[in-house]
């Protein structure tokens, strides 16, 4: 055999027979990968499907169909659109996503690149982002331009850096415990709603056994559809409320249409003054994007075999992909807000999985949900969709998150970036702990002298009173008026 052949991926890899168990076959596949960046990577060249492949597939579906209609609906309410409007613009999201970007850029061009997602955080704030005059074409192609310098400089790889297991740990267990108890509440709502909240109890005892017996047989990977079916069962042999309402067909395509004065968004393109009206919500959105990133990729490291460095999620890279993504569907007329797709990356990482094979099953779920419209309805049915999120996403991320408290000083970080969250946000609670871990206040008091001055203090102190003038403008402080607000009013 040529040198040229063994130190190809086909050359390295081996057949399923040759090994003892599954497990084994699947980190000997993502040792032996070696994805090229920014070229064509080919099926079964480079790498190859696996029946592993369709779990995050199938959550990532689900968790997109949720995730930009929450958004998409957000805008929405607050403009006086029609909930039609919201179902075309979503499935229009679907197609950008799957075809231009899913997987041409990470099923094909470079694998280690995340699907760019859907910005949950900033849901909340869209509200204040319509009110303070915001335009959705505005706001997508600030957080494109921002991602895309944050991407090129490699400022989220060294924010990374900068970030220890302490505080990366106790930012896992706290989006991963907020997670948890925010689907149970929506799923008691749900079922209280119709009279049978004891539906929700045993939607989740059931989900809690079967979680745990797939945990015994080490098969976590099928915790997403097992408990999709498990939760859609359950309530169909209860007499839950359901019914499918969007019918097939393809939504407009044509971005005019869109961003017309009277059709679509009925906004029109967006001027100057609406640009600066969101200019400081999309540089929060981006600055949220490094803790996010970085759990994606620390929850790849935990759950792969040594030696799989080269098949990991670059966080560079992908801020890249996310901001042509945001650019390029936010000019079409989509409404998505994009960050690094949870709903993917986490089940993938479980299943051990690289990220290529996926994509490309994601993308045609993704067109056939967005065409054949019904199974949108069960995607974002309440049961389906909080069990599916409970077991593929902040269940795993809280396992990730003690796992990485385990040994020595890490706890106090990991407590303090818990309690600022609560206290805040996710954001100013991972850039107020980065900042006090480096200094030595917390934590390992030997790691901030290895930083220097610049890894100690400078970027991690510049990044915090950023992202505080950030949130002191528009309103995030608990008890404090938004700045912006006072300086119109005294305007």
């Amino acid at each position: 055999m040529s040198k040229a052949h063994t130190s190809s991926y086909q050359g390295r890899r081996k057949p399923r027979a040759e090994f003892a168990t599954r497990a084994d076959y699947l980190d000997h596949e993502l040792q032996s990968m070696e994805p090229r960046r920014w070229r064509p990577n080919l099926p079964f060249r480079d790498y190859r499907f696996e029946i592993e492949d369709w779990v995050p597939a199938m959550a990532a579906t689900i968790g997109k169909i949720v995730m930009v209609a929450a958004i998409v609906a957000a805008f929405a309410t607050q403009l006086g659109l029609p909930d039609a409007f919201v179902i075309e613009n979503v499935r229009y999201e679907l197609l950008i996503a799957a075809v231009l970007f899913v997987i041409l850029v990470s099923g094909f061009l470079n694998p280690t690149a995340n699907l760019a997602g859907t910005h949950g955080p900033l849901i909340p704030l869209i509200p204040l982002i319509v009110a303070s005059g915001g335009h959705p074409m505005a706001l997508g192609l600030l957080v494109g331009v921002f991602g895309f310098i944050l991407g090129i400089t490699k400022g989220g790889s060294l924010l990374a850096k900068l970030t220890s297991n302490g505080v990366c740990g106790g930012l896992l267990l706290y989006l991963g415990f907020i997670g948890v108890t925010g689907q149970i509440k929506k799923l008691f709502a749900w079922a209280e709603g119709f009279d049978m909240a004891y539906l929700a109890f045993i939607v989740i005892l059931g989900t809690i056994i079967m979680y745990a017996y797939l945990e015994h047989i080490q098969k976590r990977w099928l915790a997403v559809p097992l408990g999709a079916l498990l939760a859609a069962g359950l309530s169909f042999a209860f007499g839950a409320p359901f019914e499918f309402t969007t019918e097939p067909g393809i939504p407009n395509l044509n971005p005019m249409y869109w961003w017309g004065d009277e059709t679509g968004w009925q906004l029109g393109l967006p001027q100057l003054h609406h640009f600066i009206a969101v200019a400081p919500f999309a540089i929060l959105a981006v600055a949220m994007w490094s803790p996010d990133f970085l759990g994606h990729r620390v929850f790849q490291e935990i759950n792969y075999p040594p030696k799989t460095e080269k098949v990991l999620m670059d966080i560079d890279d992908t801020m890249v992909s996310a901001s042509a993504r945001q650019v390029t569907g936010s000019l079409l007329g989509g409404g998505n807000i994009t960050s690094s797709w949870g709903t993917y990356i986490v089940p993938a990482a479980i299943a051990r999985r690289p990220i290529a094979g996926g994509a490309i099953l994601t993308g045609l779920l993704c067109i056939v949900a967005a065409i054949c419209g019904y199974p949108m309805d069960l995607a974002i049915w309440q049961p389906v969709l909080s069990v599916a999120l409970i077991v593929g996403v902040y269940l795993p991320l809280l396992e990730a998150g003690m796992q990485m408290t385990r040994e020595g000083k890490t706890t106090q970080s990991a407590a303090v970036v818990i309690f600022s969250s609560a206290l805040v946000n996710p954001v100013f609670g991972w850039s107020l702990t980065v900042l006090l871990d480096n200094l030595g206040l917390i934590g390992c008091k030997e790691r901030g002298k290895e930083l220097g001055h610049v890894g100690r203090w400078v970027v991690p102190g510049c990044v915090f009173v950023i992202l505080c003038a950030l949130m002191a403008a528009i309103g995030m402080f608990p008890g404090l008026p938004p700045l912006l607000e006072s300086f119109h009013t005294s305007q």
